[in-house]
């Protein structure tokens, strides 16, 4: 029988490639980093890191975009949506989001991600100065009136359990870097992302 895979962790070595981080990121002409668009469904999360990204490539920046359709539907597919399995799906975006860091690209990763604790092992994984943190504050009546993938409708009628903000919790985010409201437009949002980062994506 073969052994379980944390008990082989102590064979495991690092191997020292030449081509590391920093010379992707010379290459590249910016900085890498992360950053975490957080709130409900709904709240605008992914509009916001496509409208960004179309920003950034314009100015021939690296970047990649994490949402729930290439995480879910892939390396996650076999997690639910108990508090468990929320919290080892954003586990695994935060070593997701590292490997791209390590490759140089801005990572833009949009996901309810509703607890704190997550979000705080998601800023370890990738470390603090690689972590910027937008949380998108719509508030429950907005995105259900929105309800873009009808997913409160279902909740209210018993189709759905641990819908973050009807049946499962969502912490608010103690100390982000960002905070966007309903009030502001896409422009808007996007100006003000992106004026958060600017100064880190200059090379050093």
């Amino acid at each position: 029988m073969a052994k379980d895979h944390k008990e082989d962790n102590g064979n495991l070595s690092t191997h020292l490639y030449k081509i590391n981080r920093d010379r992707r990121m010379k290459l590249n002409g910016h900085q890498s980093f992360l950053v975490l668009f957080t709130g409900l469904s709904g709240a605008g999360k992914s509009t916001l890191a496509n409208a960004l990204e179309y920003r950034l490539h314009s100015q021939k920046i690296h970047t990649y975009v994490l949402d729930g359709d290439n995480i879910r539907k892939g390396i996650n597919q076999n997690l639910g949506f108990s508090p468990e399995g929320r919290s080892e799906n954003n586990r695994r975006i935060g070593e997701i989001s590292k490997l791209f860091i390590d490759a140089g690209h801005v990572v833009l990763a949009a996901f309810i991600c509703p607890y704190q604790k997550d979000r705080e092992r998601i800023k370890q994984i990738v470390s603090d100065e690689n972590y910027f943190e937008v949380f998108m504050n719509t508030r429950l009546e907005e995105c259900e009136r929105r309800d873009t993938k009808g997913l409160y409708k279902k909740a209210r009628a018993g189709e759905i359990t641990n819908m973050t903000g009807i049946s499962a919790p969502y912490e608010m985010p103690e100390k982000p870097n960002l905070e966007i409201t309903a009030d502001q437009s896409v422009e808007e949002s996007v100006e003000l992302v992106f004026n958060l980062i600017k100064t880190r994506l200059k090379l050093l």
